[in-house]
C-alpha cells in the first residue's frame, strides 16, 4: 500500500447541497478512519477543501475510493505520493 496526500478543492457546491450531503460525507470519512484507510484529514483554513492522507495501491485506486463520496462531483483533486 502507498500513502497519498490528497489535496481536494470543492468547486460549484452551493451551501444547500453541501449541507444536504454533509452527514453522509462525514459518515464515510469516519468509516475510512475506523478501518485504517484514512490516516489523517485536515480542513483547509479557508474551508474550501480538505487534505486527506489515504492508503491505496495507486492513484487510480485512491481516486476510485474517493469517487463514492457524495462531494466527489464537486472535487478538484490533486494526488501526491508520500514516503
Amino acid at each position: 500500500m502507498n500513502k497519498f496526500m490528497v489535496d481536494i478543492l470543492l468547486e460549484g457546491l452551493d451551501n444547500d447541497t453541501r449541507l444536504k450531503l454533509l452527514p453522509r460525507e462525514q459518515e464515510m470519512i469516519k468509516e475510512w478512519a475506523d478501518e485504517g484507510t484514512l490516516l489523517a484529514s485536515y480542513i483547509k483554513a479557508d474551508v474550501a477543501g480538505i487534505y486527506l492522507v489515504l492508503l491505496a495501491e495507486d492513484k487510480a485506486a485512491a481516486d476510485k475510493k474517493l469517487s463514492i463520496l457524495p462531494y466527489y462531483p464537486y472535487m478538484k483533486i490533486e494526488f501526491h505520493t508520500l514516503r
